[in-house]
C-alpha cells in the first residue's frame, strides 16, 4: 500500500505545524521554503556575526494550547519559555500582577493589589469583565470596535491609557479605533478571565526559529520527511493527479499541497492555479499592519523592573508600547527589545532617530540615564499581520481546489494573527487531509 505523500509550500509555524500532525499520522511530507531560515515572519535575524535576534517579539500565553502541545510533541524542552503570572507594569504609573488562584480570583485579588489605579478604576475593569461574562464573551454588534466597546462599559481614561489600549495593540495589532472588539473580546476570555494557568505570560528564552521550526524540522527527518530551504514554488499548476509545482525539482505530481505562505505570497500562487483568482483577489486585499522592532544593547549592569513592561506610547517622541529585557529571559544581559506595534506616526522617521527616540523613551520613563548602545538594530515587518478590524474576509482551509489546501495565521480564526492561530491553521488543515485520506490523526 503506497504511502501518501503532501507538499507545504512555506516553512513557517502554520505550514511546519501541518507537516508535524501529517508526518505523526505516517504521511510524508515535503516542506517547501524560498529562505534558508525557518519561520516565516517569526524567525530569528543574524547580527553581525556575533549575535542572533528575532524579527519580532511574540508573546505567548497559557491558553495557546495548541502551540504548547506541538512544543512538547517536537521535544521543545520546558525550560525555553519562562512561565510568567499575567503583569501589567508600567513604570511609575501601574503595576497589576494577577494572583495564583481559580478565574476570577486571581483577577479580583490582582486588581485589589494593584498599585496606580484608583477604585473608580478598578470598578471600571470588573464592569467589563462582568459585561463580557454575562454575554458569554459574544458581543451584540458584530461591527463594534475596541474603542466602541470600552465606551460602552464605560471605562477610565487611566485604564484605556494603561491596559486597554497597550493590550488591544499587543493582541490584535491593530489600533484600539479599527480593531475587532469581538475578537479582543475572545483574547480576554482566553487571558484575564481564564485561570491562572492559562493567562501566564510564556516568553521564549530561545529565538523564534528554535523556539519551534527547528525543532519540528528534526521531527519530520526522522518520519521520512524533507525540508527543502532555498527552494522557491513561483506557481501551482493543476495536472492529472493533483498539481505540479514550478520550482519543485521533482517530476511527479503531488495529490494534495498546502499553501502555508504569508497571504501576499499566498494570493499569487493561488491566481497561478487558473482556478482560484476570486479567492486570490479577497487575500489579496487584506490589508496589514507593521511591527517595528527596535533592539538596544546596553551592556552589563542594565535591567528592567519586570522581564517585560509596558511604556506610554504617545506620539513620535514615545513610539514604543512594550520593551523586553532579553538579559532575564537567557539573553545576553542587557539587551533590550523595545516593540512597536500598528500603524503610527513613527513609521515618519529615519532608523537612527527611531533609536534616539525609544533610548530617550526608555530613560524617560524609567526615570534614569542610560548609557549609549553597544549595538543597535532596527527589523521593520511591514506586513506583519493582517489588520483586524470588524467583519473582515478570512478564508478557510479549504480552496475551490480539490487537495489545494490553506494554512495560516490570516485564516478565519477565534484570535488575531498570532503563532496560535497559524498552527491551528495547520492543524486543522492536516486533520481535513488524513480525512480524506482515510487515516486518523
Amino acid at each position: 500500500m503506497s504511502v501518501p505523500v503532501v507538499a507545504i509550500i512555506g516553512a513557517g509555524y502554520a505550514g511546519l505545524a501541518c507537516g508535524v500532525e501529517l508526518a505523526r499520522a505516517g504521511v510524508h511530507v515535503t516542506v517547501f521554503e524560498r529562505s534558508h531560515t525557518l519561520g516565516g515572519r517569526a524567525r530569528v535575524v543574524p547580527k553581525d556575526h556575533h549575535w542572533r535576534v528575532d524579527n519580532g517579539q511574540h508573546i505567548l500565553i497559557g491558553a495557546y494550547s495548541e502551540l504548547t502541545r506541538l512544543l512538547r510533541l517536537t521535544g521543545c524542552s520546558p525550560k525555553q519559555l519562562a512561565h510568567l503570572p499575567l503583569t501589567l507594569h508600567v513604570p511609575g504609573e501601574l503595576h497589576l500582577k494577577a494572583a495564583a488562584l481559580p478565574a476570577p480570583l486571581h483577577l479580583a485579588l490582582g486588581l485589589l493589589r494593584a498599585k496606580g489605579l484608583d477604585w473608580g478604576d478598578r470598578l471600571a475593569m470588573l464592569r467589563l469583565m462582568r459585561w463580557l461574562k454575562k454575554r458569554s464573551f459574544r458581543l451584540p454588534v458584530a461591527d463594534m470596535t475596541v474603542t466602541q466597546l470600552l465606551a460602552e462599559t464605560r471605562q477610565t481614561p487611566r485604564l484605556n491609557t494603561l491596559i486597554w489600549a497597550p493590550l488591544c495593540v499587543a493582541a490584535l495589532n491593530t489600533p484600539v479605533q479599527d480593531a475587532s472588539a469581538q475578537v479582543f473580546a475572545n483574547v480576554l476570555r482566553d487571558s484575564l478571565a481564564a485561570g491562572a494557568a492559562a493567562s501566564e505570560l510564556l516568553l521564549p528564552r530561545t529565538d523564534l526559529s528554535e523556539l519551534f521550526p527547528v525543532p519540528a524540522a528534526r521531527y519530520l527527518a526522522t518520519r521520512r520527511g524533507k525540508l527543502r530551504t532555498g527552494n522557491a514554488i513561483e506557481a501551482i499548476r493543476p495536472v492529472d493527479g493533483g498539481f505540479r509545482l514550478e520550482g519543485d525539482p521533482g517530476s511527479q505530481p503531488w495529490p494534495h499541497v498546502v499553501v502555508a505562505t504569508a497571504p501576499y505570497h499566498a494570493a499569487p500562487l493561488l491566481a497561478s492555479t487558473g482556478a482560484c483568482e476570486r479567492l486570490a483577489e479577497q487575500i489579496d486585499a487584506l490589508e496589514h499592519e507593521p511591527i517595528v522592532s527596535v533592539y538596544l544593547a546596553l551592556g552589563r549592569g542594565q535591567t528592567l523592573p519586570e522581564p517585560m513592561i509596558g511604556l506610554l506610547a504617545e506620539g513620535p517622541a514615545d513610539p514604543a508600547q512594550w520593551v523586553f529585557d532579553r538579559g532575564q529571559l537567557g539573553g545576553p544581559e542587557g539587551l533590550f527589545a523595545c516593540v512597536i506595534s500598528a500603524h503610527g506616526p513613527h513609521e515618519a522617521l529615519p532608523r537612527d532617530e527611531l533609536i534616539l527616540a525609544v533610548h530617550a523613551q526608555l530613560e524617560r520613563q524609567l526615570g534614569r540615564r542610560l548609557p549609549a548602545p553597544e549595538w543597535s538594530q532596527v527589523i521593520v515587518e511591514k506586513r506583519a499581520t493582517i489588520a483586524c478590524r470588524p467583519g473582515i474576509f478570512r478564508p478557510g482551509i479549504r480552496t475551490p481546489l480539490s487537495g489545494l489546501w490553506l494554512a495560516g495565521d490570516y485564516l478565519d480564526s477565534e484570535y488575531p494573527a498570532t503563532l496560535e492561530s497559524a498552527v491551528r491553521s495547520g492543524v486543522a488543515c492536516a486533520t481535513a487531509i488524513l480525512a480524506e485520506l482515510g487515516r486518523k490523526g
